[in-house]
């Protein structure tokens, strides 16, 4: 047993991951009614989403406490990079949907959620988060808010003592070795995870929407293995295909099967420091980055938007499939802000077709339908592009000095 447990400890956490999957995979499809395996995967994402917020304050009011005049952090290319990487994603999935057009079965869909009246919601949403009751703020895992607190007491904390900041370094310090405990865990958490999803959705349940699945799949695919390397070539001037697929080996794997942008915040925290990026940069762009870098967001909103456009019969030309990449694009970083993610933001898209709230609120269903693998695919492109993009800006400043 000791010769297990150590060949287990000494096996790198990709490797163990992948076998908590095919163990967790195989217990889904042969032994589904077993108990209590799929609680693993609900107490690793707990785990994870409870000491995100906790980590994201510490991390971020310790990096700007301790900040020099005059150092650079590269949040200017960054915010620059997440912004035109989103973008570029909404472009990407609505020349997709112009190759491949799709049409949907569009039947009643029983949901309570209220979608945002437009984008004017969406953004009045976003900045009321910046104000948010510090305590609440944490609480909810508001990162909007949290980040902005953050700051606001890290800018001030520069003015304490300088036992004070030691103070607000051993906490950010201990908050990440708790983190490090945490995903030393994942093997066994991604087994429930997978166990979960197999045993409860089974593999057929997705053979109605299988087109569909597959343009929202290939398209995000699309942009992680051609676009994102292209941005990071245009700016590293280097191969960044090594860089892109630690990224998603890593953070995309994890994202994958958590499904949650703010659970996988200290996973990515964590790739970052391995990778040797400066703290006062990661610190504040993975959680900001979890809230406004949101590719897979923009594609999922402009694929089904554009597939209730086709089944209606309503023509699209050029310019109004731009705007659409605009509002995609901009309705994606509010996405974290409402209730049930990107989907809920496709009634935004839909009222530029003229589209009525209840048709689109059917296309909202269908999109439930299908989560469990396009939540999947676009949580793992959204959060794995932060750190990319993150250093991408790194890579690239210092190719300049």
């Amino acid at each position: 047993m000791k010769k297990i447990i150590h060949a287990w400890n000494k096996a790198s956490l990709i490797k163990r991951i992948l076998i908590g999957m095919l163990i967790g995979g195989t217990l889904g499809l042969t032994l589904p009614n077993i108990s209590g395996i799929g609680l693993l995967g609900d107490l690793f994402v707990g785990g994870l989403k409870a000491i995100a917020p906790i980590l994201v304050f510490a991390l971020v009011a310790n990096a700007l406490s301790q900040h020099q005049k005059g150092q650079d952090s590269n949040m200017k290319t960054v915010i620059f990079l997440y912004l035109v990487g989103t973008f570029a994603a909404a472009l990407v999935a609505v020349l997709a949907s112009f190759i491949v057009p799709i049409e949907i079965a569009l039947n009643s869909a029983n949901t309570e959620i209220t979608p945002p009246d437009g984008i004017g919601q969406v953004l009045s949403n976003l900045l009321l988060k910046l104000v948010d009751n510090p305590v609440n703020a944490l609480v909810t895992a508001n990162y909007i808010g949290i980040l902005s607190w953050a700051v606001v007491f890290g800018i001030a904390m520069r003015e304490a003592s300088k036992n004070s900041k030691e103070l607000l370094k051993t906490m950010a310090d201990v908050t990440s070795k708790i983190v490090e405990w945490i995903i030393n865990l994942a093997p066994f958490g991604i087994l429930g995870l997978v166990f979960k999803t197999i045993s409860d959705k089974g593999i057929g349940s997705l053979a109605n929407y299988g087109i569909l699945l597959a343009l929202l799949v290939t398209t995000m695919l699309f942009v992680a293995l051609v676009v994102n390397p292209l941005i990071a070539f245009l700016f590293m001037k280097r191969n960044p295909y090594p860089l892109v697929w630690k990224c998603l080996r890593v953070s995309g794997v994890t994202a994958f099967f958590t499904r949650s942008s703010a659970a996988n915040i200290p996973v990515n925290m964590k790739l970052c420091q391995d990778l040797g990026l400066d703290p006062d940069t990661y610190s504040v762009s993975i959680p900001l980055g979890s809230t406004i870098n949101m590719a897979g967001a923009a594609i999922t909103i402009n694929v089904l938007t554009l597939a209730a456009v086709n089944t209606l019969g309503i023509p699209v030309d050029f310019a109004t499939a731009f705007v659409l990449s605009v509002v995609a694009a901009i309705s994606a970083c509010g996405a974290s802000g409402i209730a049930g993610g990107s989907l809920l933001l496709i009634p935004v898209a839909c009222s530029l077709f003229g589209i009525s709230n209840d048709i689109a609120m059917q296309v909202v269903g269908v999109g439930f339908v299908i989560g469990v693998i396009q939540d999947s695919c676009e949580t793992a492109l959204n959060s794995s592009t932060d750190v990319l993009f993150t250093a991408v800006a790194e890579y690239a400043a210092a190719r300049k000095k």
